[in-house]
């Protein structure tokens, strides 16, 4: 009895161990392992067994998990892409202040030049206005009088002031150019002025030594030079040293060379009066004044 007894709970034993070690493998989703001696019924899940396990829950959650996660670095990647660099967006940034600065600074200084360039050509219209009148020329109406003293001077003779001047091409001695210029109307010519030296002395071409005669002679008293009109000089624009009296030199030339440091104030010399020059004469064009040269 005991025996059998024994041998009754031992079966009960050993297929209870069966039934644990079949649900273990269900539960792991292992093959079910079979013994040859004692077959091994299959195991049915009761509602209990049914029910939902830890490793689902935790899946659920690591899924969820992993959704937000990538949710998450989803947005931090869009953000980040679509936001520029910190140091490029700020340099972009300070050269477009720059850019903006230097336009602005350049729009004043052209609305500065334009006002400026308004005001230079205001003024230069003032100006232009102010020297056309003081160019204009003075409106005098014509009288009988004006036009009785208006001074002509005759073909190769030249104005200066009241009187005409004829230089000549020919050669004489002082005294014969004297009586050319007498038969002329006029005389060997009488300078009085600066004005008037520098205006015949323009007149005369440069040469080696181009000299011309004109109405000054010291012939009757040494020294004492005179016009031909009898009026002692008074000054003169002798060149330095002149006159000497070298030779016997009682009549007064005009000489012009080539030398360029040779001046209109410096250039009388005296000379012997039967040399001869070309000559300089002069007439005066006063008030009803014939133009008319005798021959």
């Amino acid at each position: 009895m005991s025996t059998t007894g024994g041998s009754s709970a031992c079966e009960g034993m050993y297929s209870k161990l069966i039934d644990d070690e079949g649900a273990y493998d269900d539960f792991n989703r292992r093959p079910d392992v079979g013994h040859s001696s004692h077959p091994v019924s299959p195991v049915r899940l009761t509602p209990q067994s049914s029910s939902p396990r830890p490793y689902r829950l935790a899946t659920i959650f690591l899924a969820t998990l992993c959704a937000v996660l990538l949710i998450s670095i989803i947005a931090v990647t869009a953000h980040y892409k679509n936001k520029p660099q910190g140091g490029d967006g700020e340099t972009t940034e300070i050269q477009k202040q720059k850019q903006d600065a230097n336009v602005s600074a350049m729009v004043a200084s052209i609305s500065k030049l334009q006002q400026e360039k308004i005001q230079l050509q205001k003024e230069k219209d003032e100006l232009v206005a102010k020297l056309a009148a003081t160019k204009a020329p003075e409106v005098i109406k014509p009288t009988t009088q004006a036009a009785a003293t208006q001074i002509v001077c005759p073909v190769d003779w030249q104005l200066f002031n009241s009187s005409c001047y004829f230089i000549s091409r020919t050669t004489r001695d002082w005294p014969e150019s004297k009586s050319y210029c007498e038969s002329q109307g006029a005389h060997l010519a009488i300078i009085h002025t600066a004005e008037e030296q520098t205006f015949l002395w323009d007149l005369l071409p440069r040469r080696h030594w181009n000299a011309y005669w004109f109405g000054i002679t010291d012939g009757i008293t040494e020294d004492q030079w005179k016009w031909v009109d009898g009026t002692p000089l008074v000054g003169g624009f002798w060149e330095t040293g002149e006159p000497n009296n070298h030779i016997n030199e009682d009549c007064g030339y005009i000489v012009k060379t080539n030398v360029l440091e040779r001046v209109a104030i410096r250039s009388w010399y005296d000379a012997p009066c039967s040399m001869y020059w070309p000559f300089i004469c002069e007439k005066e064009m006063g008030p009803g004044a014939s133009t008319a040269i005798p021959h």
